[in-house]
């Protein structure tokens, strides 16, 4: 059972919106009690939401009551506080700055040109603007602070930055901004709460992040309808999520990111709220924030004894890199930025040169760089570990005529070919690098890159997102990988519902 509750002040507030027998007041939410099992949505639209205002305590005792409820606290008192909203608006669409140099309102006319002040107040309304030049900040807005109203200044002195944010109230509004808001609150209303016609024959319903647009996905289309296949089959409803979906995760038990994750991103987003909302998910923030940095990853191998390739963390300021890298790992090297993948960001200097030359690149990209010694092998290892066990086991070849397993060229990457096996033919020693690896991460899914000389092994990396493509990585399990993973899941939801 699902229930949207929209609270007000006073039954006066929403009069000028359409009835809706899910208005209640303030006084009327206190008394509210809800079937334990039920999911409730509450939308917070009383007027103050400043510390211990009657909006205040509306949203705390929707978390205490296990409701999901926009705004959250933490959205409140992140509101309150203005070190934090800042946003960088450089990196936006064009056309917002160029709305916002044509709307604003000089606040300084006794100033100079070069040092006036400009200022522009909007209002979003679920993360809408009135303004079709503004939809990529008001939705960037509510992504981060997820806000029914939400009133926002802009001031430019030598750029454009946020002077202030605060939650605003629907009784505020006047004309056209209530018909503005109607409609916001509709779309919102509709998208996070819809009922769908299949929902009800799942025991458990899954998120699945994925980006149709992505060049190098995780799983390719094959992959995710055999998730989805996997799920059905053991009670859960697995359904594909995009990043415009995020305001709907407390619909779902749990999240399956099957997107390419880093820290700045939305999925580490995503990942966050989905922890935050008591949801099982996979990849969960610790193990993104773990393993896309390499920088992070290879002092942690190295300090917990997990054998590795001789490897530098070197400094964008060092002046002797260059000497370092030649002094301690000899050419070949390898060199690459923290948080590159698949196969991008890296580099193979073969003299002076060229080391120089790529130190020179990649510090433009990092202030941080990793130098490791050159191992040659015809394959890496890549061992599939879920819940501290290996469940899938592949070699992949380098690329002929290649030292890598892709090699990017123009629009084309070219892969090397590939070799999947049972585990239990892998060699011991590597399997056992793969779990001693995986244990400092967590307990999610993960691939570890192995490089095996002889007796050697050396971890490279492990991945938190690791790859499964239909007809490789399932080669010799076939749907039972992916049934494994869906029982997973299914183990960890029932395991949160039992709490």
């Amino acid at each position: 059972m699902s229930r949207l509750l929209i609270v007000v002040d006073r039954a006066r507030d929403w009069a000028p919106y359409y009835p809706s027998e899910d208005v209640l007041t303030f006084d009327q939410y206190l008394q509210f009690t809800a079937p334990a099992s039920s999911r409730v949505r509450v939308i917070n639209l009383c007027q103050s939401a400043r510390y211990l205002s009657r909006g205040y305590y509306c949203s705390l005792l929707a978390e205490a009551r296990g409701h999901h409820v926009v705004p959250s606290v933490m959205t409140l008192n992140d509101l309150s506080r203005k070190g934090l909203f800042s946003l960088q608006l450089d990196e936006l669409d064009a056309s917002v700055i160029n709305w916002l140099e044509a709307s604003g309102a000089e606040i300084d006319p006794a100033a100079d040109e070069k040092n006036a002040t400009h200022e522009v107040r909007i209002r979003t309304y679920f993360g809408q603007a009135e303004h079709a030049d503004l939809k990529p900040v008001a939705r960037a807005l509510f992504d981060r602070f997820p806000c029914p109203v939400l009133e926002v200044v802009f001031r430019r002195g030598k750029t454009w930055q946020i002077a202030s944010m605060k939650p605003g109230s629907p009784a505020d509004l006047k004309g056209k901004e209530q018909d503005d808001f109607a409609a916001a609150f509709d779309r919102f209303s509709s998208m996070v709460w819809r009922k769908p016609r299949t929902r009800r024959r799942y025991r458990f319903d899954l998120a699945m992040l994925v980006n149709a647009e992505e060049e190098m996905p995780p799983s390719d289309r094959e992959a995710l309808d055999k998730f989805e296949k996997a799920g059905r089959k053991l009670g859960i409803n697995v359904e594909q999520i995009s990043r415009r979906d995020y305001m709907r995760l407390p619909e779902y038990d749990g999240l399956f990111i099957r997107e390419t994750t880093a820290i700045d991103h939305h999925t580490y987003r995503f990942a966050r709220k989905a922890e935050a909302e008591g949801m099982v998910v996979i990849d969960d923030p610790v193990s993104i924030l773990r393993c896309t940095n390499k920088v992070y990853l290879a002092d942690l191998l190295k300090n917990n004894k997990i054998p590795t390739p001789k490897t530098l963390i070197l400094s964008k300021d060092q002046k002797d890199s260059a000497e370092q890298v030649m002094g301690e790992l000899g050419f070949p090297a390898v060199i690459k930025i923290p948080d590159g993948a698949f196969s991008r960001g890296i580099t193979k200097p073969e003299d002076e040169k060229s080391l120089r030359a790529g130190l020179k690149e990649l510090f433009k990209q990092s202030a941080l760089v990793l130098a490791q010694e050159y191992l040659y092998t015809d394959y890496d290892w890549r061992i599939g570990v879920l819940g501290g066990r290996a469940i899938y086991a592949c070699k992949y070849f380098m690329v002929k005529g290649h030292w890598q397993i892709y090699q990017h060229g123009g629009s084309k990457v070219d892969s090397g070919g590939f070799e999947t096996m049972p585990t239990y033919e892998v060699p011991r020693n590597v399997i056992q690098a793969a779990l001693n690896a995986t244990r400092l991460i967590g307990n999610g899914l993960y691939g570890v890159d192995i490089k095996q000389s002889g007796n050697r092994v050396a971890v490279i990396e492990v991945n938190d997102n690791p790859s499964i493509d239909g007809g490789v990585e399932d080669r010799f399990l076939g749907g039972e990988l992916y049934t494994l993973i869906m029982q997973e899941f299914l183990s960890r939801m029932e395991d949160n519902r039992r709490r």
